[in-house]
């Protein structure tokens, strides 16, 4: 094959915890200065390195918009490339690319929802611990821990997760197309995970391949895969905020390493 031009791709990591505020790396303000960087310069392709075992569904739906937002104002395709893990949000925001890869190792899917917490109705008693609330609207205590569950939160909560589900389960129809295997249509949206050559059989990702073998692939010798990474910020620049950062990068990578265990990493 013949390659007469050529081609410059920009090539960024989306690798993390997703969640708002500065509890993660991954949430649309810590990616809004990565992404305006990236709509000023030329290129052909955008590349895309995940390593993400998911996160806030919101964050996840709005990273991936600008995603797409991106590719369109560039008229660009924009192609996925898993490491370890891409799993429930981490999943969503390699759907917004047009093509997935995967290592032999990869782990994909996860198309679900998940809430977690704790009670503690026991512990206070055994404690000497008497609890008062008092609430204006009777279901502003929803889902109190230190109550047993309440039937009514529980249907409610399940309603919430069915929808969200549904949220998840038409993005990935809409970005993967006729590419999934519509026989296995329960299978794929249980909230199971697989290992990229399972997925690959289920039209969850294109194939098996890395980054720079499947641009040189694609594009010839002479691509040049530029990698762009996030700016600082000048509070990052200047130092400012030193103890408030280190306490939520502490935070951050205890939620992410236990995101990370459900997956076996």
């Amino acid at each position: 094959m013949i390659f007469n031009k050529q081609k410059t791709i920009i090539s960024i990591d989306l690798k993390g915890m997703i969640a708002s505020g500065g509890r993660a790396p991954l949430n649309i303000d810590n990616l809004n200065s990565l992404f305006s960087k990236i709509q000023k310069l030329k290129f052909d392709a955008l590349s895309i390195n995940i390593n993400s075992p998911g996160g806030s569904p919101v964050q996840s739906s709005l990273i991936g918009q600008k995603i797409r937002e991106i590719a369109d104002k560039k008229k660009c395709k924009v192609y996925c490339f898993i490491e370890d893990v891409a799993a429930s949000g981490g999943y969503w925001l390699a759907c917004s690319s047009d093509e997935i890869y995967a290592d032999m190792n990869s782990i994909v899917g996860s198309i679900g929802v998940i809430s977690g917490g704790f009670g503690f109705k026991d512990l206070i008693k055994k404690v000497g611990v008497e609890r008062r609330i008092f609430t204006a609207g009777e279901n502003k205590s929803f889902l109190d821990p230190f109550l047993n569950v309440n039937k009514k939160d529980l249907v409610k909560l399940k309603s919430l997760q069915t929808q969200i589900h549904q949220n998840f389960i038409d993005w990935v129809k809409l970005r993967r197309g006729k590419k999934l295997d519509s026989k296995n249509f329960k299978e794929i949206f249980s909230g199971s995970f697989w290992l990229s050559n399972e997925a690959k059989n289920l039209g969850l990702i294109d194939g098996i391949d890395n980054e720079n073998n499947f641009f040189r692939k694609k594009f010839g010798d002479k691509t040049k895969i530029k990698k762009i990474k996030q700016p600082k910020s000048l509070k990052q620049k200047l130092g400012l905020g030193l103890n408030s950062a280190i306490a939520n990068d502490i935070f951050s990578k205890i939620k992410e390493e236990l995101l990370f265990n459900r997956f076996g990493l």
